[in-house]
């Protein structure tokens, strides 16, 4: 099955947004270029945040054969649909669908500080992001969060990366849409992320 009729379903099925599919998948192509730009070469871990109705998980996926993948979603009926979408993909086999709040995800041994890359489209507000994130992310990895079109100068604090273990953070465009590249330069404190929701109802900016 083509990609772009999964993400049709998942469209029908209201677990992906409006526009036209093609769109979705160019956006997520942007993903692909920005991440492999920041390494030099593709992750050999990748870990998609709240993947929903499949993007930019089943992209990268696509794009990045040699890679081990692992899409976190909080909902049983997406995770299911994502499943699905995998097999008819022929990908079952290199990525894991994680249904846990990604906080959790984040302080599970099996999971922390493990991939070379994170990615999160439309997950969380940028210092809930950026928090789980790091409970994630290598030392040496990046994260690429999908940014809004309107350019914020507070909304990657230099001095608040640094307490989760990030550089300063790197905007740049591509494939028509603007991303924000975090690179890992030191482990992050045991403490985050915080418990579940904690990050999201008292940011730590």
């Amino acid at each position: 099955m083509e990609l772009a009729a999964v993400l049709d379903e998942a469209r029908k099925a209201g677990f992906l947004g409006p526009g036209d599919v093609g769109l979705h998948i160019e956006h997520a192509r942007g993903f692909v270029t920005v991440v492999e730009d920041a390494l030099g070469h593709a992750p050999g871990r990748y870990c998609d945040l709240g993947t929903g109705g499949g993007v930019p998980g089943l992209v990268l996926a696509r794009a990045w054969a040699g890679s081990r993948g692992a899409f976190v979603d909080s909902s049983q009926r997406r995770g299911a649909a994502l499943r699905r979408a995998l097999d008819r993909l022929n990908l079952a086999g290199r990525v894991e669908v994680v249904v846990e709040r990604a906080e959790v995800v984040a302080q599970d041994e099996a999971w922390r500080e493990s991939f070379d890359a994170v990615t999160a489209r439309s997950f969380a507000p940028a210092a809930a992001t950026a928090e789980i994130a790091a409970g994630l992310v290598a030392v040496g990895g990046v994260v690429v969060v999908s940014e809004p079109p309107a350019p914020d100068p507070d909304r990657w604090p230099e001095d608040a990366l640094l307490r989760l273990g990030f550089g300063p953070a790197t905007i740049l465009r591509s494939h028509g849409a603007t991303f924000a590249t975090l690179r890992k330069v030191d482990r992050a404190p045991s403490a985050f992320p915080r418990p579940s929701g904690r990050p999201t109802k008292r940011p730590l900016w």
